[in-house]
């Protein structure tokens, strides 16, 4: 192999790679897919906000369950390994309530999710499969770390 031959191959090995994760202390914004429910019309699409600060993890998503949002998000709490993010969180509607649980991992400055919603309803057990994705500002939109 020739010079040139080796450049690509180092080249393409560098470029080729998975992209690194660059989790920051910022507000991640997105929306969830969920499936149907036995008492929904159809999916739904709701916004999802994840806070990363400190190491602390906490989310926000909008839930519908008929054609406005109920007064009350779901809300939970979550834990950071490097790239992999784990949430775990509930609503309460009264009647009708649910918790959830959802995972990802962070390539680049965004992060695919998929879990679960078990809901309780006229006392049986729905299982809702849900997925989204989240994604922080660009870096140029931040705002700007304080040198200690």
């Amino acid at each position: 192999m020739g010079r040139v031959g080796l450049l690509a191959l180092a080249f393409a090995v560098t470029v080729g790679g998975p992209a690194a994760a660059e989790v920051r202390d910022v507000v991640y914004r997105g929306t969830m897919v969920c499936d149907k429910l036995p008492f929904t019309h159809t999916r739904m699409r709701e916004a999802i906000e994840v806070t990363i600060a400190d190491g602390k993890v906490q989310y926000s998503h909008i839930v519908r369950v008929q054609d406005s949002p109920e007064a009350m998000a779901e809300h939970g709490t979550g834990t950071l390994l490097g790239p992999h993010l784990a949430l775990e969180g509930a609503w309460d509607g009264g009647s009708r309530r649910y918790k959830a649980s959802y995972t990802g991992t962070f390539v680049r400055r965004s992060a695919q999710l998929k879990g679960t919603q078990v809901w309780a309803v006229d006392g049986k057990d729905v299982t809702r499969h849900c997925s989204g994705s989240i994604k922080r500002p660009f870096k140029v939109f931040l705002p700007r770390q304080k040198k200690t």
